[in-house]
């Protein structure tokens, strides 16, 4: 799975107008699922960014984790994150899972981090979603877990 972090202080998604997913402090979670991606994957990637220091400590160093914190997760689908802009000026996103299995990897992937956090939230899987945020640093993170 690929994923990018965005360490926030509040982010919301909206679809049509309609918030349908907001946090405050925590992380924004872009993620997008790849042919060769599992469930186990989606639970790896949940699990290392739970435990990820990049919030900070009485000391102001990264050294505190969004669990630490007490921090949220906005989870949001993006199939683009697996563009491939290496030929000519139109991305590819081949390298992004079908739709199918992108559904199912991302409500995997929130009801397992529903399981091991008590802040989640979502977007919505295939909608045109407006994402809003404050990025907290800024610190943005990009991950690919196999």
């Amino acid at each position: 799975m690929i994923a990018v972090l965005q360490r926030v202080r509040e982010a919301r998604v909206e679809v049509g107008g309609a918030v349908v997913g907001a946090i405050q402090q925590g992380f924004l979670m872009l993620v997008c699922a790849e042919p060769t991606d599992t469930e186990a994957t989606a639970e790896k990637l949940i699990a290392k960014v739970l435990k990820l220091r990049v919030f900070s400590d009485e000391a102001g160093k990264m050294n505190r984790s969004v669990q630490d914190v007490g921090g949220g997760l906005l989870i949001v689908s993006q199939f683009t994150l697996a563009a491939d802009t290496n030929g000519g000026n139109r991305p590819s996103f081949s390298g992004a899972a079908p739709a199918e299995q992108g559904r199912r990897l991302y409500e995997h992937t929130l009801a397992f981090a529903r399981r091991q956090h008590p802040v989640v939230a979502a977007g919505e899987f295939g909608a045109d979603m407006q994402v809003h945020l404050v990025n907290d640093g800024p610190v943005t993170i990009p991950m690919r877990m196999n």
